[in-house]
């Protein structure tokens, strides 16, 4: 069965005795591993407990198809629940689980098998396996909305009695959220930095948090909405320089256009640019705010849908052409500029 959003979190902590498998999957893998342990540790506290926990791949069941349902049918040698958790799971495994599924037997077995995915389409055959089973339960796991994050931000500053002002908190709801596991591990870094009941400025975020390619491919994405194509060649100059991969700023491109479409369809239909601006989720960083106004004054959504074709483009260009990324990459960008030089029309 599909688990709703809002029942997950107590599922996790008290899953229900009568699910037999669940599976976590989603484009934030680092949110799904960590549901995943916290939905073993609600049975067996140890995750390397080598009596009550088994810790498979999909491959390993694939080679050996018997072993998913012997693993399910053993019992602990010192008593309790057990967990086999089987990481990497796709399609190649769903007739695997439908089988264990199915068998009515499986409802008396003292055990769980915890799934771990990735992305998985609608169509897949491993989510319908577990979207149709009543002794099963599917948990999507995708990158934290705004709200969601800055909960996270806030239990892991509580939890060493730190403060920080607006602007860093903010700071760290546009820079983090992508994978769960990294966010975790940026908060850990921050918080041995300030030290318990430490208070965390605007500046100490940006050292601690962001690396400067990071903040290069920020600055070279507003650059190139902008127009300002000297700040592009820059900032594009030291993302690439720096690691950043150009189906990375494609991408990231990609994004940052999506977002302004929405913010340039919220003034074609009548708000302000202030109040689009406000109304942006996640908050536009206050630093960034100047350069949304510039943007907002070049841009149409006619204008910004037309360019996101060209952009996807030049992202299919990489995959295909052959010719060189970074040049597809600084070509897209540059055009880009150009075009936001042109104004509105």
């Amino acid at each position: 069965m599909k688990l709703a959003a809002a029942r997950v979190e107590g599922f996790l902590r008290r899953p229900d005795p009568e699910i037999r498998a669940v599976l976590v999957y989603g484009p934030d893998t680092g949110l799904a591993r960590e549901r995943a342990d916290t939905l073993i540790r609600s049975i067996c506290p140890d995750l390397h407990d080598p009596f009550r926990v088994a810790d498979l791949t999909a491959a390993a069941l694939a080679s050996d198809p018997a072993r998913l349902t012997d693993e399910a049918a053993q019992i602990g040698l010192m008593g309790g629940r057990r967990v086999i958790r089987v990481r990497e799971a796709g399609d190649a495994v769903a007739a695997l689980f439908a089988r264990l599924l199915a068998d009515k037997g499986a409802a008396a077995v003292n055990s769980l098998v915890v799934a771990e995915a990735g992305d998985l389409p609608a169509r897949s055959a491993l989510r319908r396996v577990f979207d149709d089973s009543p002794r099963a339960a599917a948990i999507g796991c995708y990158p934290d909305s705004a709200r969601d994050l800055a909960l996270v931000i806030r239990e892991a500053f509580a939890a060493h009695r730190i403060g920080a002002s607006r602007d860093a908190t903010d700071f760290l709801v546009e820079h983090l959220g992508e994978d769960r596991l990294v966010t975790r591990s940026e908060l850990e870094k921050l918080t041995l930095y300030a030290g318990d009941g430490g208070y965390i400025e605007l500046d100490t975020a940006r050292a601690v948090i962001a690396d400067s390619a990071a903040l290069s491919l920020d600055d070279a994405l507003l650059a190139a909405a902008e127009g300002n194509a000297a700040a592009l060649d820059r900032a594009l100059t030291r993302a690439l320089q720096e690691g950043e991969s150009p189906v990375t700023i494609i991408r990231a491109l990609l994004r940052h256009l999506q977002r302004l479409y929405l913010l340039a369809a919220r003034v074609r239909d009548g708000d302000s640019v202030e109040a689009a601006i406000r109304a942006a989720r996640p908050p536009i960083f206050f630093r960034e705010q100047d350069s949304y106004r510039r943007q907002l004054g070049r841009w149409t959504t006619t204008r910004l849908h037309h360019a996101l074709g060209r952009v996807a483009e030049a992202e299919f260009r990489m995959k295909l052409t052959g010719l060189p990324a970074e040049t597809i990459c600084r070509e897209a960008m540059f055009a880009l500029a150009q075009e936001a030089r042109a104004g509105r029309g």
